[in-house]
């Protein structure tokens, strides 16, 4: 039997606790208020953790097993790596020697801080006998009353364990419909109110972070146009109780009261809307059953009306179904219609995808140069790593669970994106970042292909391949021809050959032995997880504010702690790049520190200031540069992107709809945009999001998720 073969890359022949040195550190989170939040003693880690990463791992991974609670980094990565290293062998990709390397080499990955798996993966994987190790679920929502409730049922169990759904609840009849027993059904909006107060019970992983779901609904549906005002009448709700002296924040009365604040809300529109918006054509809203036209409505107008409620309160979203399916690589068994709550994963119903991030900054050296063998090696380890969590993984429903054997998606990705640039000392918005993106991401995805062909090799292809054979190829093929539209030009010479021969071999692959997962890459927005490996910023985005606060502890008894402003690590990285002295170096973050601003007249050119634009602030980086950046990567991606378009609370509502329309145009599959200040419980500092459910501390908008920069909680989805 033919099996995988894994050369040591970074270990050796030693074991990988020998390569850090290890220190015993205290670690307590304050609240808002200056108050203890958690507290933990004598845990150890290796010295170059930050206290963050300490406390949001210490905090949100550490567990309790057979009574004994985890107080070391060993002992969490020991939990998780033992059983994938005997899954190894089991599953029969390892012999116990290769078993033994692997497990070895993930170790160091993971104790580098290099990459690091999703949240429900640290919080179940060694804890429990069948661990739910996937953070994203895409279900089917049936129109009949027992669909209905086994979904929310379904869903329940799948928050239960800090996991996020996802579904398009277009079959579901509207209130003009007639049921088969008489009478009309109650309607879509009805049912999605029960969905939404079940998932504003639920906090995930009983205590880690708050319910995630996704709430998608067709553009031809009949209450398309009570769906797309349904958060935005609820802002105009709670304005007016504001104005009655309720309380207003996140976890207030006010917002406890209003519909539909658990959810991601997005349209489903297809290139035929869009193109009846560009001709102002009429637009059909049809039955669900028989596809009756119900009722019909200018084009123009639901599009302004969609625009006109993402202003005012950043829902709904839009997902663009002809693109989405264009890249469907299992079309044969069926249309994409759903996506998980940040829309990354996008897949075929009742699927589930386990995601792991690559943190990108630790593949540049000093010199900062790119580090090819490190990468490909990294996502050689933990792409394997993913596979196996597949076949030992719980999963809510026996549908799930099947579709998620027979076809096996995956969803690696990458973060600190946006911290790489800065390293690099390159703007966000440049030709220069976007080739950078093209190429990291084709590359990865490439290099994940390859690896899925060796599982195919060992244990054969996913059981649908043969009949999705046709338009797997399909995909591969436009993967390999957007490979050759990135700027070459602007990247050292030999990327571009390593990408070709990367993608020819895939596409060659596809009519041999196949692949084992029918998709391999998504981009997550990573909000705890990017802060267990330190990472400065999430995902694919920018820098949000170069200032950062934190709730400090001061160490003496019956004193209160004290807020701490720093700035981004790699904010000094990016002058040192672009030749700024020590001395410039302190005079320009002093400034920084002191004012909350960059003083832009303190750096040498134009060109510099625009390497430190940021996602919000007084220059803040353009939402076409949002846009444009996402469209760099799209082509690479199996599934989506998720991230959040920025928008100035002075953006008018052509300008959202602006950005929407851009979106469609440049090829994206969805998108989510934020408009400065457009949320009712986000307070008037600039800032400043949303107030974290747990601590009270403010949070910043990640990939369309509110993530707590005190304690590391996810508000709403991540």
């Amino acid at each position: 039997m033919t099996q995988l073969r894994i050369t040591p890359l970074y270990t050796g022949s030693r074991p990988a606790e020998s390569f850090f040195k290890w220190k015993k550190f205290d670690s307590e989170i304050l609240d808002s208020e200056q108050k203890s939040f958690f507290k933990r003693t004598n845990l150890e880690f290796p010295d170059f953790w930050s206290s963050f990463s300490i406390d949001i791992t210490a905090s949100k991974y550490f567990r309790t097993i057979n009574g004994k609670q985890e107080s070391s980094l060993k002992q969490l990565v020991e939990r998780v790596t033992k059983k994938l290293k005997s899954e190894s062998v089991k599953q029969g990709y390892l012999d116990s020697q290769n078993a033994r390397v692997f497990e070895n080499e993930l170790k160091y990955i993971l104790y580098s801080q290099r990459a690091a798996f999703n949240s429900p993966v640290w919080f179940n994987l060694g804890v429990f006998k069948q661990p739910q190790t996937s953070a994203c679920f895409i279900q089917s929502a049936g129109d009949s009353l027992e669909e209905i409730f086994d979904l929310l049922k379904n869903e329940s169990q799948i928050f239960k364990y800090g996991s996020g759904s996802g579904s398009n609840f277009s079959n579901l009849r509207s209130y003009h419909e007639k049921l088969d027993s008489g009478g009309y059904s109650s309607g879509l909006l009805a049912f999605l109110n029960v969905f939404d107060t079940a998932a504003g019970a639920i906090k995930s992983g009983g205590i880690t972070r708050r319910a995630a779901k996704m709430v998608i609904v067709d553009v031809d549906h009949p209450e398309i146009e009570d769906f797309i005002k349904l958060k935005s009448h609820e802002e105009d709700k709670a304005d007016a109780l504001l104005k009655a002296g309720f309380k207003g924040d996140f976890e207030g009365e006010i917002l406890a009261s209003l519909k539909g604040q658990n959810a991601n809300n997005s349209v489903r529109v297809t290139d035929q809307f869009m193109k009846a918006v560009e001709q102002n054509k009429g637009w059909a809203l049809r039955a669900r059953k028989n596809k009756a036209v119900i009722k019909t409505v200018e084009a123009k107008g639901l599009w302004q009306s969609i625009a006109k409620a993402a202003h005012r309160c950043a829902d709904p979203g839009l997902q663009f179904h002809d693109t989405i399916n264009k890249w469907n690589p299992c079309a044969e068994s069926d249309q994409i219609y759903g996506s998980n709550p940040c829309s990354e994963f996008m897949f075929l119903d009742d699927t589930s995808c386990n995601l792991a991030s690559i943190n990108l900054i630790h593949f540049l050296d000093a010199d900062n140069n790119f580090l090819l063998e490190e990468f490909q090696h990294t996502i050689k380890i933990i792409f394997l790593a993913q596979e196996l969590l597949i076949d030992f993984s719980k999963y809510p429903t026996t549908k799930i669970g099947i579709n998620s054997h027979n076809f096996r998606p995956l969803g690696l990705g990458f973060t600190n994106l946006g911290s790489f640039f800065l390293k690099l000392g390159i703007a966000y918005d440049s030709n220069e970042s976007r080739a950078w993106a093209a190429f990291i991401t084709s590359l990865m995805t490439s290099e994940a292909y390859m690896n899925s062909h060796q599982f195919a090799k060992v244990r054969g292809p996913f059981k649908h391949y043969v009949k999705n054979k046709k338009s797997f190829t399909r995909v591969m093929k436009l993967h390999a021809k957007e490979n050759g539209k990135i700027d070459w030009s602007l990247l050292p010479p030999d990327f571009k050959a390593i990408c070709q021969e990367n993608w020819k071999r895939v596409v060659t692959e596809a009519t041999g032995k196949g692949f084992r997962n029918a998709q391999s890459t998504v981009i997550a927005p990573t909000g705890t997880i990017s802060f267990f490996m330190n990472a400065e910023t999430t995902g694919i985005e920018p820098e949000f504010s170069f200032i950062k606060y934190k709730n400090l502890v001061t160490g003496k008894k019956n004193s209160a702690g004290v807020k701490i402003k720093f700035v981004n690590q790699y904010f000094e990285h990016a002058l040192k790049t672009l030749q700024y002295s020590q001395q410039e170096i302190e005079v320009i973050k002093t400034k920084l520190l002191d004012t909350g601003y960059l003083d832009e007249k303190l750096l040498k050119s134009a060109a510099h200031k625009k390497v430190f634009q940021t996602a919000v602030g007084s220059d803040p980086i353009s939402p076409l540069a949002h846009l444009k950046m996402m469209a760099a990567v799209q082509s690479f991606v199996s599934g989506a992107i998720s991230k959040t378009i920025n928008l100035p609370s002075t953006s008018t509502v052509d300008d959202v709809a602006g950005a929407y329309l851009t979106a469609w145009e440049l090829g994206l599959k969805s998108v989510a945009i934020y408009r400065d200040k457009s949320k009712l419980a986000q307070p008037l500092e600039a800032l400043e999001g949303p107030k974290c459910g747990d601590c009270n501390s403010p949070t910043e908008l990640r990939g369309g998720c509110f993530v707590c920069l005190n304690c590391g909680t996810s508000i709403a989805c991540g």
